[in-house]
């Protein structure tokens, strides 16, 4: 990664119409707000700019509903140009059809300049909705935006759709999926929990940025969205007891003599464990072992764990932070795929069968 691209971070640009929830939406996922409070919040009325340091910087900007950003006055290339995501809210409770004609004028005006976006459509507000009316929602929004595209000769649009509330996890759900698109190194990560997963017996593994919640890879096996929701609310419990007892996240040393990184299981009823490992600073794993005899086999399962945190360290490695960059301060494609390639062979070659 360049310094050109760490000073200009990738881009999520949150858009839509006024009151369709993009502020209540930044505040509960990057700023930890109660959703609750959110009520409170007051309609944005600038562009509000927002910097997220964690195992990849980037920015979230959030955009007052009635901005025409492509009017002359606007410089489109600076707004888009750096890009990772557009993302667009839709208010699922009110009517959406002025919101559906403003996002496909937004993507038709982006594809002469700037054709490989990534646009992520949001349906949101849909926690009071009854499952039969969100299907139809969602299926009307698909639709309409399909039709109205294709009309215009955009065949197969890059554009991916969510279901998405802030009272439950479907929006760090959605973001997820977001974020994920944007890292390079997604298939090696996925590839790495794999092996994690079918030498430790465990059911699901999931590598999570700690301060959003938001989950930046996964196993390949199906996802439950409670097993999902387990695991995110442990992280709130883990870093609010490291935070209390350790270090402030935002400062980059320990305080006093201590592990660098917080570890911790808690066995359930059933016997089914759930496992937290600090990865570094700024990434965590956490895993679903559905097997009784989890607890006897902690040590084989501390053992694996540690050496995939190696093995993660090694493919994410920020390497800016770090003296030994090369002159230029940059990390080239042949680096990051040679590190993916070792961290493959070291956990093929030192994970133990569970």
């Amino acid at each position: 990664m360049d310094r050109k691209l760490r000073q200009n971070k990738p881009r999520l640009l949150l858009m839509g119409q006024r009151r369709s929830g993009k502020s209540s939406i930044t505040s509960v996922v990057f700023h930890k707000l109660p959703p609750q409070e959110t009520l409170f919040l007051e309609s944005t009325t600038r562009i509000q700019k927002d910097s997220m340091h964690s195992f990849m910087d980037f920015q979230v900007w959030d955009f007052p509903g009635q901005l025409d950003y492509f009017d002359p006055t606007f410089d489109t290339t600076e707004i888009f140009s750096e890009i990772g995501a557009l993302v667009w809210v839709i208010d699922a409770q009110d009517d959406y059809s002025e919101s559906l004609n403003r996002l496909t004028t937004t993507i038709l005006n982006l594809q002469t300049t700037f054709p490989h976006i990534n646009v992520e459509v949001f349906v949101h507000k849909i926690d009071s909705l009854n499952d039969e009316f969100k299907a139809d929602i969602f299926q009307d929004i698909v639709q309409r935006v399909g039709d109205e595209l294709s009309d215009q000769g955009y065949i197969n649009p890059n554009v991916s759709y969510h279901l998405t509330s802030i009272y439950d996890h479907s929006i760090f759900e959605a973001f997820s999926k977001v974020i994920q698109k944007l890292i390079p190194q997604l298939d090696t990560l996925e590839t790495l929990l794999n092996v994690l997963v079918n030498k430790s017996g465990m059911a699901k593994a999931y590598l999570f940025d700690i301060l959003s919640k938001i989950y930046v890879a996964s196993d390949t096996r199906p996802i439950d969205m409670e097993v999902y929701e387990m695991c995110s609310d442990y992280i709130d419990v883990i870093v609010d007891i490291t935070d209390l007892f350790s270090y402030e996240r935002s400062e980059r040393r320990t305080l006093g003599e201590q592990m660098e990184e917080a570890e911790s299981s808690m066995t359930i009823q059933d016997g089914t464990m759930i496992y937290l490992k600090e990865i570094n600073r700024y990434l965590c794993l956490v895993a679903y072992i559905k097997n009784p005899e989890a607890k006897d086999k902690k040590g084989l399962i501390d053992y694996n764990v540690h050496v995939i945190q190696d093995a993660i360290n090694d493919v994410f490695e920020r390497k800016w932070e770090k003296e030994d960059k090369n002159e230029n301060g940059e990390s080239s494609a042949s680096d990051q795929k040679s590190a993916s390639s070792t961290a493959r062979d070291r956990l093929e070659a030192q994970l133990q069968q569970g």
